[in-house]
């Protein structure tokens, strides 16, 4: 079974493999106790890694070239970017503080992009990302810039959307 790679869910016809929740009350069952984690991990070793987002942090979701466009801009810039994933359907995360939301539609329309279709979405409360290392039918998502010492601090999507947010506008098409 090396080249075949199915869903931990079971059901082989899985719209969405290795990106949903093993169960429909999963935000009951989520839980940040290492030791629940580990029985998990010990029932199904190649299950993905779902973080629920809205409580502790939200995650700014974009394209993968704007999002590597927009990080470049960030860094020069000396900003506080916080961890950041790459998925293998060519998305990037950036972690950002909760309530996202509503700052982000208010902030978008204070730059100038209030009418314009960009790809960039904010993942808030009642949803979930997909978290380095798991894997999906495209490959595994990974750490473009791991949660660490170095940017432990999420930063506020203030931070982060207007380069992101020109990015994707360059990128829209």
């Amino acid at each position: 079974m090396e080249g075949h790679w199915a869903c931990s869910c079971g059901n082989p016809g899985c719209p969405l493999p290795g990106a949903h929740p093993a169960h429909r009350d999963w935000q009951k069952r989520a839980s940040g106790q290492p030791s629940r984690a580990h029985e998990w991990w010990n029932a199904s070793p190649r299950a993905s890694i779902l973080l629920p987002t809205g409580r502790t942090f939200d995650v700014l979701d974009v394209p993968e070239a704007a999002g590597c466009l927009g990080l470049a801009r960030m860094e020069r810039a000396g900003t506080n970017v916080g961890p950041v994933a790459a998925t293998p359907e060519r998305r990037m995360y950036f972690f950002v503080l909760p309530n996202c939301g509503v700052k982000t539609i208010k902030l978008l329309s204070a730059l100038g992009w209030g009418r314009t279709r960009l790809d960039l979405a904010c993942r808030g409360a009642g949803e979930f990302v997909v978290a380095p290392p798991s894997r999906t039918p495209g490959g595994h998502v990974q750490w473009v810039r791991p949660p660490g010492e170095a940017n432990r601090w999420m930063p506020d999507v203030e931070e982060l959307l207007a380069p992101l947010a020109y990015a994707c506008g360059i990128h829209r098409g």
